[in-house]
C-alpha cells in the first residue's frame, strides 16, 4: 500500500476504508473484516458513527499486527470543551480496545475547537494519539488553528470529489504541511450521474478500470488520501485496487472539468448549517 508521510513522520496509508452510515448490528464488522482481507490497513471511524466498537473487534479478530494498521476516529463537537475532549477521547480508546489511536480529528469546527486542541495535543505528547487532525475545517479556519496553537494539523479530512474537488483548499494544505484525505470520493447523492460523464466513461474503458476507479484514481493522484465506504465485498476490493494504472494528462484535465467547487456535506461555512447543528443527533459518544 502507498503512504502519504504526515508533517510529523508518521506515514498514513494512501487508501484507506470508511464506516459511516453502517448502522445496522453486525454490519461494520463484517464490511471492516472484508476490508482488512482486501488489503486496506486504514480504517475511519468517528465518535459520532457508532461504529468504533465494531471497528475494534474486526482489528482485533484479524490476526493483523497493531503496528500495521492505521486507525482513525474523530471528536464529536459536542465534547469540545476543555476536559471533556480528553475524556472522550480515552472513552474511543475503550471501545476501540486500542492502548493508542493513529489519527484522532476534530469532527467539525463548532464549539470550543481550541480547548479540545488542547486536550488533544496533551494526548499526542503522551502517545495516546499519534497524529491529529482536523475535518470539514475551511482553509481560514485551518489557518487560524495553525497560527495560534503549538502542534499543526497532520491532516484536514473534507469532502473532495469530482464535483468538489476543493483546489483552493488542496493548495492552502500544501502550503502548510497538512495531509489532504477526501471522504465522500465517490459523490454519494450524486454517484450515478458522475459515473456516467463522458470523462470517466471514456478513462475507465481505456484503462480497463470501472467508474468508480477512476474516480478514486484521479483523487489519488493529485496526493489526495481516499476513505470510500462500502458494505458489498466486490465494491470493497474495487474501491482499492487503484494503484496500478494512471491516468493521462489529457484525462487527468477532462476529469478537472467536472468540478463546480460545490460541496454537498462538508458546508460548515454555511451559517444555516452551523445553526442548525445544535439539533443534529448523537450516536454512542
Amino acid at each position: 500500500m502507498e503512504t502519504v508521510r504526515l508533517n510529523n513522520g508518521a506515514e498514513m496509508p494512501l487508501v484507506g476504508f470508511g464506516t459511516y452510515q453502517m448502522t445496522e448490528p453486525g454490519q461494520c464488522r463484517k464490511s471492516v473484516e472484508e476490508a482488512l482481507a482486501a488489503g486496506y490497513r486504514l480504517i475511519d471511524t468517528a465518535q459520532n458513527y457508532g461504529t468504533e466498537r465494531e471497528v475494534g473487534a474486526a482489528a482485533a479478530g484479524s490476526g493483523i499486527r497493531r503496528e500495521e494498521l492505521f486507525i482513525t476516529s474523530k471528536v464529536w463537537f459536542r465534547n469540545h470543551r476543555e476536559g471533556e475532549c480528553r475524556a472522550s477521547v480515552l472513552r474511543s480508546l475503550e471501545r476501540l480496545g486500542l492502548d493508542y489511536i493513529d489519527l484522532m480529528l476534530i469532527h467539525w469546527p463548532f464549539g470550543d475547537v481550541y480547548a479540545a486542541w488542547r486536550d488533544l495535543e496533551g494526548l499526542y505528547r503522551e502517545g495516546l494519539l499519534r497524529a491529529i487532525g482536523v475535518s470539514n475545517f475551511s482553509p481560514d479556519r485551518l489557518v487560524d488553528l495553525i497560527n495560534y496553537n503549538e502542534v499543526p494539523p497532520a491532516v484536514d479530512q473534507v469532502e473532495t470529489h469530482l464535483y468538489c474537488q476543493q483546489r483552493t483548499a488542496h493548495e492552502w494544505m500544501e502550503k502548510y504541511g497538512v495531509a489532504h484525505q477526501a471522504y465522500a470520493p465517490l459523490g454519494q447523492s450524486r454517484i450515478n450521474d458522475m459515473f456516467a460523464l463522458p470523462a470517466v466513461r471514456a478513462a475507465a474503458q481505456a484503462h480497463g478500470k470501472t467508474p468508480a476507479q477512476v474516480a478514486l484514481r484521479f483523487l489519488v493522484q493529485r496526493g489526495i488520501s481516499v476513505i470510500p465506504k462500502s458494505v458489498h465485498p466486490a465494491r470493497i476490493r474495487e474501491n482499492i485496487d487503484i494503484l496500478d494504472f494512471r491516468l493521462t494528462e489529457a484525462e487527468m484535465e477532462a476529469l478537472r472539468g467536472a468540478d463546480n467547487a460545490a460541496p454537498m456535506i462538508g458546508t460548515a461555512t454555511d451559517p444555516k448549517r452551523v445553526e442548525s447543528a445544535k439539533n443534529w443527533t448523537t450516536r454512542e459518544l
